[in-house]
């Protein structure tokens, strides 16, 4: 097989490439800017292209199949090539479907949990010696690639996300995979630009779940008002909600508690349990026993910045995470709180999506922050402006996030400065965003803060 790809660099369409380059395939590809990782890991498996930009003479009716990325516009020069040359054209969710429509699809919807929900299985699976197939949104530790494709396994999971598939395709990405287990971990409001309203929103979720076929299951999040509502319409499969596992925590140490035993873990957190349970029932479903699934999940480390440890002393510690919408960015919060309950936490969040840095979605932030001893929030003006949107002013995301102390920022070299100026003795700085503050080297400056305490 010969496959093209336009748009080479995102992050699951380089993972889909070099699936595909495993496979044996003839892989191909373009784009307009390429950046680390995909840039080196790209090259290292020799599909990285020899020229940045668009280049119609590589489409060539030799090729069997055109994946498109999202980052490419319906006016490409290599997307019109190819329609013209009736080149049968998928975008990644299509393909993914393609390549797994004779398997069990185990798809991780929602707006929150999705990565590490996904994450969790998969290794489960791994640890039983399931042969399975993959995609999900994170590098995981002892995995090369976040895409997994072969003609062996008999299971795909998939993290199923709710925006777009293509340019030329508006249907959200999760409604493509058709589900054979379906999990909704929860529903908050999200991508406005796509969904304006909260009811067009919920809807997304709806049909998923009306997709799952009769002797398929539908898992979902009792503790979601929303999903409590959307579970009852459900009449056409098997439903199972779930809510938090039970647990205790000693000495910084969550343990699971089940029939007489404790499970000791290396994740912690609320948002982690309620994880750990769709996990474990879609573990359920596909012939995972929970005696198997606990054992296994003892050893799961977390999927890349979700709550990822980046630095740690005997009395601060500096975490990493990937919350940024208003749900997400409480839940985590609350977590570290809970694990940590006698120590100062500082909260620092990035404005960094589209739809956080709009002024009307900013209300939705309303005392998301409010666990944190110091709660600091930092925005980008280039970022605002890069995205077509009207100037954000600070005063707007103060009275969004309705905490009278709270610390703004739009210099992201002045707050750093500010942070390493502290005292972290005590501490626990808890760093948020889909970003990376304007290029700040998330790990080394964990690293710098717990060198200072020394």
């Amino acid at each position: 097989m010969k496959v093209h790809f336009i748009a080479i660099g995102g992050s699951a369409m380089h993972n889909l490439a070099i699936a595909l380059k495993i496979k044996g395939f003839d892989v191909t590809g373009s784009d307009d800017e390429i950046f680390d990782p995909a840039k080196s890991r790209l090259a290292k498996y020799g599909i990285l292209p020899d020229d940045i930009g668009w280049h119609p003479e590589k489409i060539t009716p030799d090729l069997d199949a055109i994946i498109l990325g999202m980052h490419a516009r319906e006016d490409n020069p290599e997307l019109l090539k190819a329609k013209e040359l009736g080149i049968k054209i998928f975008s990644y969710p299509e393909y993914l479907y393609e390549q797994s429509k004779d398997k069990t699809r185990v798809v991780v919807g929602g707006s929150h949990g999705k990565t590490t929900i996904t994450s969790m299985i998969i290794h489960v699976l791994q640890h039983c010696g399931i042969d399975c197939d993959y995609m999900v949104g994170a590098q995981l530790e002892g995995f090369e690639v976040m895409v997994r494709l072969s003609d062996t396994a008999k299971v795909m999971v998939i993290e199923g996300d709710e925006y777009l598939t293509s340019p030329i395709d508006r249907r959200p990405k999760f409604h493509v995979y058709q589900p054979t287990v379906g999990i909704i971990s929860g529903i908050a409001w999200d991508h406005i630009n796509v969904f304006p309203t909260f009811e067009n929103y919920v809807e997304q979720f709806e049909i998923f779940a009306k997709m799952i076929p009769q002797d398929g299951q539908l898992i979902y999040c009792q503790e979601d008002e929303e999903l409590r509502k959307l579970g009852a319409k459900i009449t056409n499969t098997t439903c199972k909600p779930y809510g938090v596992h039970p647990y205790t925590i000693r000495d910084g140490i969550t343990y699971l508690t089940h029939d007489g035993q404790e499970t000791p873990l290396l994740i912690f957190g609320k948002h982690n349990l309620m994880n750990l349970n769709a996990a474990r029932l879609a573990c359920n479903a596909i012939g995972v026993t929970d005696g198997q699934f606990y054992e296994a999940i003892a050893t799961f480390k977390g999927a890349s910045k979700r709550l990822e440890l980046v630095a740690n002393s005997a009395d601060c510690a500096v975490y990493k995470d990937f919350a940024h919408s208003p749900s997400k960015l409480k839940a985590t919060i609350n977590a570290v709180r809970e694990q940590y309950p006698d120590r100062k936490l500082v909260a620092c969040m990035e404005l960094h999506t589209f739809s956080s840095l709009t002024e009307e979605f900013l209300r939705q932030y309303a005392h998301a922050m409010d666990e944190a001893d110091t709660a600091i929030v930092y925005y980008s003006p280039a970022a605002v402006a890069h995205k077509k949107l009207p100037p954000i002013h600070p005063e707007a995301i103060f009275n969004a996030f309705q905490r009278r102390d709270l610390l703004i920022y739009n210099e992201s070299e002045k707050m750093k400065n500010d942070l390493l100026s502290m005292d972290w003795r005590g501490s626990v700085l808890l760093l948020m965003s889909s970003g990376n503050f304007d290029g700040i080297n998330l790990n080394q400056f964990g690293e710098k803060i717990i060198s200072l305490q020394a």
